[in-house]
């Protein structure tokens, strides 16, 4: 049975460029595994207002979807930085979100 992509290709528009890194390490103490992507993504911003006892501190966050898997060779998607509308920005989460038979159909990243 094919299932539907639930984030279509026609709705990413926003050009992304993705660093990721995985868990495991080498023999020399770096990452096993690294991919350097430029993809479109479908990016919504937040900003999230935290008040502290000294000032107001605005955390500025997003979610950038994409079809699909975006990274077949690694096996979860847990570190690495995006730039996104000229902004640098660390990878919080990273999610493979899976149809019912274990395929990919989406992948988010939380990003900070």
């Amino acid at each position: 049975m094919k299932y539907p992509c639930l984030v279509p290709k026609r709705l990413c528009k926003t050009k992304i460029r993705v660093h990721l890194e995985s868990e495991e390490l080498n023999n020399l103490g770096g990452p096993k595994h690294t991919a350097d992507l430029k993809l479109s993504c479908n990016f919504q911003d937040r900003a999230k207002t935290i008040l502290t006892a000294e000032k107001k501190l605005v955390q500025v966050t997003g979610t950038a979807l994409f079809p699909g898997d975006i990274a077949p060779e690694m096996p979860s998607l847990s570190g690495g930085t995006v730039t996104v509308f000229g902004e640098t920005r660390r990878i919080v989460q990273g999610t493979k979100n899976r149809n019912p038979d274990g395929t990919v159909n989406y992948c988010t990243l939380e990003v900070m």
